[in-house]
C-alpha cells in the first residue's frame, strides 16, 4: 500500500465512522427491541435477532481476512460496508420477525469485514510507533457508542419508528464508503491463486456449529441433545478443516502461524480477556441496577470510565511496545485487570456507586493495554502477506471468547438464582426478573427486597469469581511464551 498517496487522516476518520456504526448496532437494536417485538409479534424469535448477527459475523471474519490479503483491503472493506448497508436497509423494511432475522444475517456478513479490515488498514498506513495510539482512538468508538446508543435508540423509536434504527446506517455507511473509496490508495493486488472454497466451507460450518452451541448453552433451558450435536459437528468440521489446510496450496488460515508461540499466546490472552470483559460490561450494570436500584441510564455510566481509560491504555501500550517484549507488557496489563477483578469479586453488597467508577477506570486501562498489544503483536508476528489473516484471527478469537463466556456467566447466574429462590421462602424467579429492572422493582414488597438482593449478590459474586479464573489463566498462558523478542516488526 502506498501511504504517500493515501490521505491518512481522512481514511482514519472513515474507519472510525465505520467502526462506530458497527459498535452502535447491537446496543441500539437492544433499545428498540421491545417496540419491534410489539410491532412484529415475535417474542419467541427475539433472541435470534441478535444471535444470527453474531453467527454470520463470526463466520465471515476469517474469510474477509484472507481475501483482503489476496485482493486488497479497499475492495473487501467497501464490499463489506455495501453488504452491511443492504442488510440494514432490508432489516428496516421487514414486516415480520422472520424477515428481520434473515436480513440481520446479511448485516452480520457485512459487519464481519469492519473490525478486522479496519485494524489491517491501520497496520498498512501507520508506522509501528503510531499504530497503537490510532487503534486506541478507533477503539474509543465502542465506548462512545455505549453511551450514545441508548439515548439515540430511544429518541429514534419515540420520534420516528423502529425502522429508522436500521435506515440511519445508510447515510453513515455511505459516508464511510466514500472516505475509503476516495482517500485510500493502494496498489492493485492479486495473488493469482483461487480462494480455498472447501477450507472456507469447513471453517464456516465449524464456526456456525460452535457459535450455535454457545447460543444453546446460554438458553434458560438447555437442550443438551442440540448442544451435543452442535459440538460434534464443530469438532468433526474443525478436524476436517485442519487436515485439509495442511495439504492445500492456498489455505484460508496458514497453519504455520500456530507454530509461533507468541502468536498463539497473544491470541489466547485476547480471547480470555474478552471473555472477562463480557462479565464486566454486562454484570456490573446489573449490580448497580439490581442491588443499588439505579435507573438503567445511570447504571450504564458505571462502566463509562473503562471506555475512556481504554484509550489511555492504548497510548501506554504504544510506548511500551517500543522497548518491551509482549510478554512483559501483558504481565503488566493483566495486573490492572486483576486488581479490578479482585475488587469486583470481593466487593460487599453495600459497595457505593462511586467505587465502580474507580474499578472501571482500573479495568479499562488494563483492557486498553492488553487488547492493543495483542492486536499489534500478532500483526507483527506474520509476513506482510498474512497480516489480514492474522488480524481476523485475533478478532475472531475475541468474538468467540465473548460469546462463550456470556453463555457461561448466564448459566452461573441462573443456577445461583434458582438455588437462592429454593432456599428463601416466598421468593420466585419472576421476582428476580422484577428486581433487576428498577422500574418493576418498585412493585415488589419492601420485605422481599433484602432476600432478593442477597440472592442476586450471590449470583454476581460467583460470576466475578469465575471471571477471576480467566485472568489467572491468562497469566499462565502468557508465562508459556518463551520468546524474548520485542513486538517491533523486523527490519
Amino acid at each position: 500500500m502506498s501511504s504517500r498517496k493515501t490521505n491518512v487522516p481522512l481514511v482514519t476518520g472513515a474507519i472510525f465512522i465505520a467502526t462506530f456504526m458497527s459498535a452502535i448496532e447491537g446496543t441500539i437494536v437492544s433499545t428498540a427491541m421491545p417496540t419491534i417485538v410489539g410491532d412484529l409479534s415475535g417474542v419467541a424469535l427475539m433472541n435470534w435477532v441478535f444471535s444470527i448477527f453474531l453467527l454470520t459475523n463470526a463466520m465471515a471474519t476469517p474469510i474477509y481476512g484472507k481475501l483482503s490479503d489476496m485482493f486488497g483491503r479497499k475492495r473487501l472493506f467497501l464490499f463489506g460496508l455495501a453488504v452491511f448497508i443492504i442488510g440494514s436497509t432490508l432489516s428496516g423494511m421487514s414486516n415480520s420477525m422472520t424477515e428481520l432475522i434473515i436480513w440481520r444475517a446479511v448485516q452480520g456478513i457485512g459487519a464481519g469485514s469492519i473490525m478486522p479490515i479496519s485494524f489491517t488498514i491501520i497496520a498498512d498506513i501507520y508506522p509501528f510507533e503510531k499504530r497503537a495510539k490510532v487503534m486506541g482512538f478507533n477503539g474509543s468508538a465502542w465506548g462512545i457508542a455505549s453511551i450514545v446508543a441508548p439515548l439515540l435508540g430511544g429518541f429514534i423509536v419515540d420520534q420516528l419508528s423502529w425502522h429508522w434504527i436500521f435506515f440511519i446506517n445508510i447515510p453513515v455507511g455511505l459516508l464511510a464508503m466514500a472516505g475509503i473509496w476516495i482517500f485510500l490508495k493502494e496498489k492493485p493486488r492479486s495473488s493469482g491463486k483461487s480462494l480455498d472454497l472447501l477450507g472456507s466451507g469447513l471453517l464456516s460450518l465449524a464456526l456456525l456449529a460452535l457459535m450455535y452451541g454457545f447460543q444453546v448453552l446460554g438458553d434458560a433451558t438447555i437442550n443438551w441433545l442440540v448442544l451435543g450435536v452442535s459440538l460434534v459437528i464443530a469438532t468433526v468440521s474443525f478436524w476436517a478443516f485442519m487436515r485439509h489446510e495442511s495439504h492445500t496450496e492456498n489455505p484460508i488460515i496458514p497453519l504455520a502461524l500456530f507454530k509461533q508461540p507468541t502468536f498463539v499466546t497473544q491470541n489466547m490472552v485476547a480471547l480470555l480477556i474478552s471473555g472477562f470483559l463480557m462479565g464486566f460490561e454486562v454484570y456490573l450494570p446489573t449490580w448497580t441496577q439490581g442491588l443499588l436500584g439505579l435507573p438503567a441510564s445511570l447504571a450504564g455510566f458505571a462502566i463509562t470510565p473503562s471506555s475512556l481509560m481504554w484509550i489511555v491504555g492504548s497510548f501506554i501500550a504504544g510506548k511500551l511496545l517500543l522497548n518491551r517484549t509482549p510478554k512483559q507488557i501483558i504481565n503488566f496489563s493483566l495486573t490492572f485487570i486483576l486488581i479490578g477483578g479482585l475488587a469486583m469479586a470481593l466487593a460487599p453488597q453495600s459497595t457505593a456507586f462511586f467505587w465502580f467508577f474507580i474499578i472501571a477506570a482500573i479495568c479499562g486501562t488494563g483492557f486498553g493495554i492488553t487488547i492493543t498489544t495483542t492486536t499489534v503483536t500478532v500483526q507483527n508476528q506474520v509476513p506482510a502477506d498474512d497480516v489480514g489473516v492474522a488480524t481476523s484471527l485475533n478478532t475472531l478469537g475475541r468474538t468467540l471468547g465473548q460469546t462463550l463466556m456470556i453463555s457461561v456467566f448466564g448459566i452461573i447466574m441462573n443456577v445461583r438464582m434458582a438455588h437462592g429462590v429454593a432456599t428463601h421462602k416466598g421468593t420466585t424467579m419472576a421476582m428476580m426478573n422484577q428486581l433487576i429492572n428498577p422500574q418493576t422493582a418498585k412493585h415488589l414488597a419492601p420485605s422481599l427486597l433484602k432476600p432478593l438482593r442477597a440472592i442476586l449478590y450471590n449470583g454476581l459474586h460467583w460470576i466475578f469469581m469465575v471471571a477471576l479464573l480467566l485472568i489467572i489463566l491468562s497469566y499462565l498462558i502468557n508465562w508459556l511464551d518463551r520468546s524474548s523478542g520485542q513486538a517491533r516488526p523486523k527490519a
